[in-house]
């Protein structure tokens, strides 16, 4: 009983079959005439956005505009109103202490924390698309900045302060545009392994900034481990212990409230309030001992920040460099922390939207006196796992910040920086990600070489040169696999017509005279000398064969091409030069199931007339029977075959005369069939 197969094109299933050979069937391909080939005309850019713009509706132009629109309408008050406002309340406790100790490492008086803490919630809340993420103050964008503006004027500087809000500004600015513009796409050229390696070594340095306020005296402040550490070592003879024990006993008790917290959900709020806990006990222990070697915050301003245009445009153009690293590294955070917090809870989040959200929640912080922000891990996951639904539980944290500003900061005065040093430790102990470089080096070493080189670099030579270096390495990683693609022979697996590579199928039928390639990659001018260089490879060393006629060399060259999804003018080019080089030594080269795009192109370029019409298969399997048929003839001619054999015709005509044959002959005994006879 035969198995028939639907054709591509008409349905019907051409039949082969030559002297010595049985018949053999096959799918014809369709190839594209001359005006599809060309393909639709293609509207300009302009016309394409217009029309699009358009043809939204009233309500898509609400939610591009105003994304919280989107849960505002399907808010279920009584499911989530209570679990909005205990998340809100429990993650504005935590940033209060937090906004105040992330604006100490970035040099910054605390109260631009505080500022930093409130406006940029509510207009992400507005603006942004993720439901969970919690926007603020965050340690690594203030280790930037501080690291950034210490080199231009020192801290105690009333210009330090408007620089720092002016790369607010500029850092959504940038990151509005890119949201506009749609180019979030840029940053997956950065590997995680990067971000990994960075975000480790940042947390080492950001940890021994912050180490002075245990010791007692003052450190150097660099963004290189090495001069952190011998400014420690130099000025250990003035270590005091009281801020020392202090700070130890509250990093210790804000890592056991922090460990219970992630235990178990009845403990879920230990962890978000561990910051508060420290800034109350410190604050009692100096109001009722006034310990003279503990250094406090001082006096903090009360109320709302008033709006202000931002100073120092003149120093714009040195700022340039820094605005596009913490937008880099603002973005990777936030955005990676939004997608992980969006699948967990069942929505999707636009990449491009929350860029253009972090932009204007940044612009409009700058108007109010905020330095640059973003998303917070910390404060995400304490905002998620306190069962956060919507964005009202930011506009909630900027209720808690707005209080603590009107009504609070008094009571802020004698809160000891040792204290806000170890919420700062605390936080960024989890930054650490020496799991990630075990994981690393169990899997693929050569990410694992790409952490180490991105981690060592930040910690010896800066922040700035190891982001430059790490995204360099992981370019060139990206580079070279792509212009090393993987290349592969296949070969049939026994009983079916399924080709696979051998190397991971060793027990795959090849035949002599003809080798499969499959290129798995899109070919174009970076990738294509390489590919000419394995094909030559193959071709001189093919493996020996276990199936088909007995022939010392390779008549046919099969290039099964279904993974390439794009193939440029350079490759089209390469692959003329290689189908003359090729004829001239007698082999021919098949195609086999191009896609519509590569096919489109092969058609315009010439090269499937170049080729041969008839050596286009929608099967690797159609083009192996049909090939092998042809070596089959070859090897019976009384002549013999030689190296000056010319390459087979596969003409119409010769098609026509076998299709009129009605028996299928038997094989020669060297040639073991493709498939038993009721399944070819």
């Amino acid at each position: 009983m035969e198995r028939s197969y639907a054709s591509s094109s008409s349905g019907d299933m051409a039949s082969l079959s030559g002297t010595g050979t049985r018949s053999v069937r096959i799918i014809p391909l369709q190839h594209p005439s001359p005006e599809k080939a060309a393909g639709p005309p293609t509207a300009p850019l302009v016309e394409r956005v217009t029309a699009r713009l358009r043809g939204m509706s009233g309500e898509e132009w609400l939610s591009a505009l105003l994304p919280c629109s989107r849960w505002m309408r399907s808010y279920r008050w009584r499911e989530y109103l209570q679990a909005d406002l205990m998340a809100g309340a429990t993650v504005g406790v935590m940033l209060v202490p937090q906004a105040m100790s992330y604006a100490k490492l970035a040099g910054l008086h605390p109260i631009y924390g505080l500022y930093t803490g409130f406006v940029p919630v509510f207009i992400y809340s507005i603006f942004g698309s993720s439901r969970q993420l919690a926007v603020g103050p965050v340690a690594l964008v203030s280790l930037l900045v501080s690291n950034v503006l210490g080199t231009i004027v020192d801290s105690s500087d009333e210009l330090y302060t408007q620089l720092a809000i002016l790369l607010a500004l500029m850092v959504g600015v940038l990151e509005a545009l890119m949201g506009l513009l749609r180019l979030g796409w840029l940053l997956r050229f950065i590997s995680h392994s990067v971000i990994s390696g960075f975000t480790t070594a940042s947390a080492i340095v950001i940890g021994l900034s912050q180490i002075k306020y245990f010791l007692g005296y003052e450190i150097t402040r660099s963004s290189k481990i090495i001069p952190l550490i011998t400014s420690i070592i130099q000025g250990i003879h003035d270590f005091s212990w009281p801020p020392f024990v202090m700070g130890s006993s509250f990093l210790t008790i804000l890592l056991i409230m922090k460990h219970l917290g992630k235990s178990g959900k009845s403990f879920r709020y230990l962890r978000a309030a561990g910051p508060l806990t420290a800034v109350v006990l410190g604050t009692l222990l100096v109001k009722i001992f006034h310990p003279s070697s503990i250094t406090v915050v001082g006096e903090i301003p009360q109320g709302l920040p008033s709006f202000s245009i931002p100073h120092g445009f003149e120093h714009a153009k040195s700022l340039i460099s820094t605005a596009v690293l913490i937008t880099g590294v603002a973005i990777l955070e936030s955005v990676g922390i939004a997608k992980a917090l969006a699948a967990k809870n069942g929505y999707e989040l636009d990449s491009n939207q929350e860029l253009f959200g972090l932009g204007v929640a940044n612009i409009c912080g700058a108007f109010f006196s905020a330095y640059p922000s973003t998303g917070s891990f910390s404060r995400s996951a304490v905002n998620h796992e306190s069962g956060a639904r919507t964005g009202l539980s930011g506009i909630t944290m900027g209720v808690i910040m707005g209080c603590a500003l009107l009504f609070l900061t008094p009571l802020f005065t004698d809160i000891p920086q040792c204290a806000l040093a170890a919420i700062v430790i605390s936080a960024v102990i989890g930054l650490v990600d020496y799991e990630e470089a075990i994981f690393l080096w169990k899997v693929d070493k050569k990410d694992f070489l790409l952490w180490v080189i991105t981690s060592v670099t930040t910690l010896f030579f800066g922040i700035e040169i190891g982001v430059l270096v790490g995204v360099g390495f992981s370019l060139a990683f990206v580079i070279h696999e792509s212009a090393n693609p993987h290349v592969a022979v296949l070969g049939r697996l026994p009983g079916t017509t399924i080709y696979r590579n051998i190397l991971q199928y060793p027990e795959a039928y090849t035949y002599n005279g003809i080798v499969v390639v499959r290129i798995d990659a899109p070919i174009y001018f970076a990738n294509i000398s390489y590919i000419k260089d394995r094909l030559r490879e193959y071709e001189l060393n093919a493996s020996s064969a276990h199936r088909g006629p007995d022939v010392a060399r390779i008549y046919f060259v099969i290039l099964e091409m279904s993974p390439v999804t794009h193939i440029d003018s350079s490759a089209v080019q390469a692959l003329k030069d290689l189908n003359q080089e090729y004829r001239a030594r007698g082999i021919q080269i098949a195609i086999a199931n191009p896609n519509r795009q590569v096919h489109f192109l092969l058609s315009k370029s010439g090269l499937i007339d170049l080729i041969g019409k008839e050596w286009y298969f929608v099967r690797v399997h159609d083009a192996v029977q049909v090939c092998l048929q042809h070596v089959q003839n070859v090897t019976s001619k009384k002549s013999g075959s030689s190296s000056n054999e010319t390459i087979p015709k596969r003409q119409s005509g010769y098609l026509q005369s076998l299709l009129k044959q009605d028996s299928v002959p038997e094989l020669p005994p060297m040639l073991e069939p493709l498939l038993h006879e009721n399944i070819v």
